[in-house]
This record gives structure tokens, C-alpha cells and sequence, in this order.
């Protein structure tokens, strides 16, 4: 655990499936702020789903423009970002979350995230002949990633997502709570 950065930003990461667009609504509506998805934005500024521009760029130019937004965001203030769960492979990615706000891990084991995930075909790193086991691979790779950067570990478990928002909200320092 690190010590929180001197902002009112919320950077949400984790694994795909463990909640960060959900849980990221419902916070920046709780603190008042904007909420911003970094998929949904990569979206709306390529005009296609990120499966086409993994199937186009490939996953290094998806990262590059991934990287790009995340800088420009986090140089906002007074958000709640939901980071793509791949964000965190990029050290520059890692230190501007760390130094831009504070950063919640939502934490699932593989097993709750797989499934979350295994009917959605918007998921181009599940896209292999065995999915279930492409997850769990990812989650080894990822979970120190996250670890390293997160200020608080939330696990999201089986309770609900309101319920996930108050417990969470207790946990944020005063600093988060004021709006922005």
C-alpha cells in the first residue's frame, strides 16, 4: 500500500468483470463528480468496439491509444475513472494513476471474474480456445500490478453493488469526500 496522492480523482482498477464501470457510477454519483469509463472514451473516439481495434492495431496499438487517454484523464480533476484492466501493464500508466489520485483495486478471484465475463463477446483477451484459463493467467500477471499501485483493496465478493459503494465510500480518506 502506498500513500494517496493529494487529489480528489478516484482511479478505479482491476481485472475485467470485477465491477469498475458499475461500482464507478455509483461513486462519482454518491461524491458528485464525473465519472468517466477509459474503455468507453477509447470508444467513442475510434467510432468502433475495442475488439476491432484489437483486430485492426493488435494489442500494442490498443495500448498506445489506452496509454494516451489515461494520461489526458488523469490529468483531470475531481473524477472517478474506470482504468481497462489492462491498464496497469504500463509503468508510465502506473505512476501517473499514483501520482493523479487515488487508486482502488476491486479485487475478484479468477473464478468470480470468469463468471462475470465468459458470455460477453466484448472481451478480446478471452477471445482463445480456452478463456477460463486465459483469466486466471491474466490475474497472475496482473494482481501484483495492481497491488502495487492501489491505495485501497476492495474485494468485491457476492454483495451487491450499492452495498460494495457504502462499505467502499467508509474506506475513502476525507479528502476524497469533498467535492470537487
Amino acid at each position: 500500500m502506498r500513500v494517496m496522492a493529494d487529489s480528489q480523482n478516484i482511479f478505479l482498477v482491476g481485472l475485467m468483470g470485477a465491477g469498475k464501470t458499475t461500482i464507478g457510477r455509483l461513486l462519482a454519483r454518491r461524491l458528485k463528480r464525473a465519472f468517466v469509463d477509459a474503455d468507453h472514451e477509447i470508444e467513442g473516439r475510434c467510432g468502433v468496439r475495442i475488439p476491432v481495434i484489437f483486430d485492426i492495431e493488435g494489442e500494442a496499438g490498443f495500448r498506445a491509444r489506452e496509454a494516451a487517454v489515461i494520461d489526458e484523464l488523469t490529468g483531470r480533476d475531481g473524477i472517478v475513472l474506470a482504468t481497462g484492466g489492462g491498464a496497469v501493464l504500463d509503468a508510465a500508466n502506473r505512476r501517473r494513476l499514483a501520482a493523479r489520485g487515488t487508486v482502488i483495486y476491486l479485487h475478484s478471484a479468477p473464478a468470480s471474474l470468469w463468471e462475470r465475463t465468459r458470455h460477453d463477446k466484448n472481451r478480446p483477451l478471452l477471445a482463445t480456445a480456452d478463456p477460463k484459463q486465459r483469466l486466471e493467467e491474466l490475474y497472475r500477471e496482473r494482481d501484483p500490478l495492481y497491488r502495487e499501485v492501489a491505495d485501497l483493496v476492495v474485494d468485491t465478493g457476492r454483495q451487491s453493488a450499492p452495498t460494495l459503494v457504502k462499505r467502499l465510500f467508509a474506506q475513502l480518506p476525507d479528502t476524497c469526500k469533498v467535492s470537487a
